[in-house]
């Protein structure tokens, strides 16, 4: 069977299913939807541990707590919101809002988010009463069948019909753009190429730009409690999460202290510019991100640019020698590796940020740590980016949390800035089509031209 005639056969299986799916009501799908968090949640442990072995990335703990943390920020989303029939009424324009499911969605996995991603499209497109096929990223395939089988498992107890959740066991480029092209739309994490695919395969898709988030330290903040959250989502499984920080922003008179700070946390600073030039060749390749590095220890990518640092580095310094196209340490370092930047004074930070952002990483995530309002708002009004985390580690904030606004997910759109469909976190809502009914308003008022125009 060729790639056409396997992916025609997975689309008429999920074609099937989905055509009865489309029948249930929000009770039903709602606890259906539940229960794939639930089968992710509780075999939390399994889940990564085969991730971590499959790719050899990442840090076994951290990914049993996305596993756990995603299943249940997603669902406490998801559970309350209506997908099922009417689901907004508004006597003010008379306008009633009837969603509607819109078929079979194609979920790219990537090799970082093997798991989650696949547990949260699933949630989302499931929560509109859709039917799902997810190609898995071929280096995780292993970890990604298994999470639709227990999935699966889960809820065939509440006679779902057969093939409402499919994985594309044998996963491959063609077979991939072959199934994006015939699926009704495209749900699409992975690398830039994958991803401009994915728009370009004729279908209604939403995408992912690359990360690299710039982190913006305010004057008048507690660096003792800032700089440890910066840590904190820097070394987030190892650097490998889009939303991770990469560069700290500092004011020029603090940033002695700051360095002191991040060293008494487990932080090496490089400081010798022939150690600088090394970690540099060792991250990047013509400018591309070194594959051997992606995911891993301080430890292993101080060996490979052989440079000695202490036993239990958490996370490994280097202050960047230019900003945007001056220095590669601009770019995004998918690893325990952050860059170092100074200011004079705050627009100047921030302007810093918009440069290295213009380099890399435009429409995704930016975090500041500030009691400033003024300083935070502009910040948000001058960088161009979809989400601005404040006062929290990016990597575990961005994507949604217990602790702020932003819709739970593991597809973070980045806008037109990053050639993106969407401006905001990828929820059920955006796999859904919406009816309105217009009621004719006969006792509005109907304003005058002197009322309009004068």
């Amino acid at each position: 069977m060729n790639n056409k005639e396997l992916t025609n056969l997975l689309i008429e299986k999920s074609k099937a299913a989905q055509r009865i799916y489309a029948n249930s009501n929000q009770q039903q799908v709602d606890a259906i939807v539940k229960e794939i968090a639930k089968a992710v949640f509780d075999n939390a442990e399994e889940l990564a541990r085969i991730a971590v072995d499959e790719t050899g990335m990442g840090v076994y703990e951290d990914k049993v707590t996305k596993n756990k943390g995603k299943a249940r920020t997603i669902w406490n989303d998801l559970k309350d919101k209506k997908s099922v029939g009417i689901i907004e009424r508004d006597e003010s324009t008379g306008i009633i809002k009837v969603a509607k499911p819109i078929g079979v969605v194609a979920s790219v996995a990537p090799t970082t988010n093997p798991v989650v991603t696949v547990m949260s499209n699933a949630m989302f497109a499931l929560k509109g009463r859709n039917s799902i096929i997810v190609a898995p990223h071929p280096r995780a395939k292993k970890c990604s069948t298994y999470t639709v089988e227990l999935i699966n498992k889960a809820i065939a107890k509440y006679n779902v019909p057969k093939n409402l959740i499919q994985i594309i066991e044998e996963p491959s480029i063609e077979l991939t753009n072959e199934l994006m092209q015939a699926a009704d739309v495209v749900v699409a994490t992975g690398g830039a190429g994958m991803v401009k695919a994915a728009y370009s395969c004729g279908k209604p898709a939403f995408g992912v730009g690359p990360g690299n988030v710039q982190c913006i330290l305010d004057r008048g903040i507690d660096y003792s409690e800032a700089i440890p959250k910066v840590i904190a989502g820097r070394i987030f499984d190892n650097g490998i999460i889009c939303s991770g920080e990469q560069a700290v922003i500092v004011p020029e008179e603090s940033f002695a202290k700051v360095i002191m700070e991040f060293t008494e946390n487990g932080a090496y600073f490089i400081d010798d510019p022939k150690e600088k030039e090394a970690l540099r060749k060792v991250l990047f390749i013509d400018g591309v991100i070194n594959r051997e590095v992606v995911g891993q220890t301080t430890q292993k990518i101080a060996e490979l640019a052989g440079i000695n640092i202490p036993a239990g580095t958490k996370v490994i310094l280097a202050e960047a020698d230019g900003i945007g196209a001056n220095d590669v340490l601009c770019k995004e370092k998918m690893c325990p590796i952050l860059a170092l930047f100074r200011y004079k004074y705050f627009e100047q930070g921030v302007e810093i940020a918009y440069t290295n952002l213009k380099f890399e990483g435009m429409g995704h995530s930016a975090v500041i740590h500030s009691n400033t309002c003024e300083h935070i708002e502009y910040t948000g009004d001058m960088l161009p980016v979809s989400r601005l985390v404040v006062n929290q580690p990016c990597s575990t904030g961005a994507g949604g949390s217990f602790f702020n606004g932003f819709a739970p997910t593991t597809t973070l759109g980045c806008g037109t800035w990053g050639n993106n469909s969407i401006s905001e976190n990828l929820t059920y809502k955006h796999l859904i089509n919406v009816s309105r009914i217009g009621y004719f308003m006969k006792d509005n008022k109907v304003p005058s031209d002197q009322e309009l125009w004068g």
